[in-house]
């Protein structure tokens, strides 16, 4: 029995290795770079198998998903992508305003300030998602893939562009309003 194992882990670390060699002899010339959407992209691959970055980058498909951005001026804050995601990597806080206060690239009224809008790049599992569920298609995918850092909270990307002031006063405007609505209807 002991022996039978013995040849069996002998063989299978010879047919390991010679893999292996085989691997490394044929890696001798360099691989070149071909288009990603090619039905035989896989059969063609040869020679060295590593990409040189960031000398030399792979193609990208038109459809890859990789880092998100916002243009803050056209969401309407309406937490959809929030909600959609599935490992809460998106973290919005709305303040209301008592009036219109513009409108986004494609007609939509804003209503709301976005006091906070944070995506935690760490947490996302590039899924989309927030992607599609946009209703003014503020959030999207870019072709950013390289986002390398040492420290974790590098990769939280904020889009909101309040400051700590200009929120306390939104806030403030709309309690006011609000006070004066109840004002009014107790007259």
């Amino acid at each position: 029995m002991v022996i039978k194992t013995t040849i069996q882990g002998f063989t299978s670390a010879v047919k390991g290795l010679l893999l292996t060699v085989r691997h490394l002899l044929r890696a001798r010339k360099t691989r070149t770079s071909l288009d990603i959407r090619d039905p035989q992209y896989f059969d063609k691959q040869q020679g060295v198998t590593t990409v040189q970055f960031p000398k030399e980058s792979m193609p990208i498909p038109e459809v890859a998903r990789y880092q998100l951005d916002v243009e803050i001026d056209d969401c309407i804050v309406c937490d959809l992508c929030a909600k959609a995601c599935p490992v809460d990597c998106i973290a919005i806080e709305a303040v209301k305003s008592p009036e219109a206060i513009g409108k986004t690239s494609d007609g939509s009224v804003k209503r709301l300030y976005a006091a906070q809008f944070d995506i935690d790049m760490a947490k996302c599992m590039y899924c989309g998602l927030c992607t599609v569920v946009c209703p003014t298609e503020c959030i999207t995918m870019t072709d950013q893939y390289d986002r390398s850092t040492t420290k974790l909270t590098d990769l939280i990307y904020g889009f909101a562009e309040m400051s700590d002031e200009e929120i306390a006063q939104r806030k403030e405007e709309w309690t006011r309003f609000q006070a004066d609505k109840e004002a009014a209807k107790k007259k």
